[in-house]
């Protein structure tokens, strides 16, 4: 047998089916390797340890990830384990209750190894936060992970994880998986509970899974999706699982494509453009229609979307006497925030809206869309907080970021395609999105352009391994 971090989440809970496996023995090999990514914010060894005893005198019945260890991300509450937000300024606080996709998580019989490292707040696309060291890609470890699902992504890639619980607000799941080479998914709005402390507001956040693979990520899916009572969003019931979907052929495909990006002066990394374009050649291969469109959102909706950005920025509460803590960027976004009057804030979400009904009449004539993820590679770690003043900072954010939160907006499923490696061994994504509640279809083309290229990680393996 491979050793146990080079099986797939299936392949482990096949191997506990088959007795060939003990959850315990999955848990503590995991749990012996050492984290030198920033993955972790708050390893959990004896939480999953018991966790693991316990689910050995269990019945898997018929959950398909039955003893796989899942960490959960540093910005949800796991009942009785400190909580930090990526913030210097939560020192000391534990949570009170579960979410309700940790008690999924939970009833599925999964085991958490631990809270993945987060950027403060979640609000910066890269993880460096004061309470933990920065979050890397192990594919070079002077580069960021990204953000802010960077420790998830650093755990599944560096084979601290098999899979992971990550969130996506504005990138948050695609950006990571872009810099770790991962397969992410941002699910459709309303189909992941943020029940029952996180509150739904504009739908811009879902919680997703980040993998190696489509299949892992699909299991995962489907046990995170779900409803709660007081929910602002419900997607309809797919009808059947999600894992099915990545054994089904998805047929013939109408895909629209474009590479234009939103912030004036954002230009594409060669490797980026590589990557876009062999997307769309595997697709035309494959047999798919690709189509090439102008990007339905103009630059216009940018200073909307910042508005919002910096009034979200402002929901945690934070001890006046804390505030010092606080990373510069942050604090920027914050004062901004406060600055914002509801009216405005109104105004802005109304505004963004009407722009997305009228995009969306374009997207939804198409199965899919073809996007980069990101713009450039991902950057050395230091790099987007290495300049004098956090406008600048932000600046970099919306270059690098372009095009993910336009489907955090329209509440559209994405996910990052791990479809491209440069010379040097970097992962370079490809993103495509889908019509809202049709998650399925994202999963069958993805796993068909996994079938065809073999896996998206063939043989590769980052150093450390």
């Amino acid at each position: 047998m491979a050793g146990i971090h080079d099986l797939t989440a299936l392949e482990l809970a096949s191997a506990v089916r088959a007795r060939e496996l003990s959850p315990v023995e999955i848990a503590e090999h995991y749990l012996a390797r050492a984290d030198e990514v920033g993955a972790y914010v708050t390893p959990t060894p004896d939480l999953a340890l018991e966790q693991a005893r316990r689910l050995e005198n269990e019945d898997p019945g018929d959950r398909p990830l039955f003893g796989v260890p899942v960490p959960v991300k540093d910005l949800n509450f796991v009942k009785g384990v400190p909580i930090r937000f990526g913030s210097g300024t939560y020192e000391g606080f534990t949570a009170p209750v579960d979410d309700s996709i940790v008690t999924r998580l939970r009833e599925a019989g999964t085991v958490m190894t631990g809270k993945t490292n987060s950027p403060e707040f979640g609000l910066p696309c890269y993880t460096e936060p004061t309470v933990a060291p920065p979050a890397r890609t192990p594919w070079d470890v002077t580069r960021s992970a990204g953000g802010s699902s960077g420790g998830a992504a650093a755990a599944v890639a560096a084979g601290l994880a098999p899979l992971a619980h990550g969130s996506d607000g504005a990138g948050s799941i695609r950006i990571p998986a872009a810099a770790c080479g991962l397969f992410g998914i941002k699910p459709s709005r309303g189909r992941v509970s943020l029940a029952p402390m996180i509150p739904d507001l504009a739908g811009l956040s879902a919680n997703g899974p980040l993998a190696r693979n489509v299949a892992d990520a699909a299991a995962l899916l489907d046990v995170l999706a779900h409803h709660q009572p007081g929910d602002l969003y419900r997607t309809p019931d797919p009808g059947t699982s999600f894992l099915s979907y990545a054994r089904r052929e998805p047929g013939r495909l109408r895909i629209a494509r474009h590479r234009d990006p939103v912030i004036p002066g954002a230009k594409l990394h060669p490797e980026v453009v590589a990557a876009y374009e062999k997307a769309s050649a595997l697709l035309e291969r494959l047999g798919h229609e690709v189509v090439d469109i102008d990007n339905p959102y103009g630059a216009d909706v940018v200073p909307l979307f910042e508005r919002m950005w910096f009034a979200f920025a402002c929901m945690h509460p934070v001890a006046p006497e804390k505030e010092h803590l606080l990373r510069p960027i942050t604090a920027w976004l914050r004062e901004r925030g406060f600055a914002t009057p509801a009216p405005d804030f109104l105004k802005a979400w109304s505004a963004l809206q009407l722009t997305t009904r009228f995009a969306l009449l374009v997207t939804d004539a198409f199965d899919a869309v073809l996007t980069p993820t990101v713009t450039g590679l991902t950057p050395e770690i230091g790099w987007f907080e290495n300049v004098d003043d956090p406008v600048e900072t932000f600046e970099r954010m919306k270059q690098f970021a372009p095009f993910a939160a336009a489907y955090n907006l329209s509440g559209q499923p994405a996910v990052n395609l791990p479809i491209h490696w440069t010379p040097e061994g970097l992962p370079v994504g490809a993103m495509l999105a889908g019509r809202w509640a049709e998650e399925g279809t994202l999963i069958m083309l993805s796993a068909q352009v996994e079938a065809e290229v073999g896996g998206f990680w063939g043989d590769r393996r980052p150093p450390g391994w």
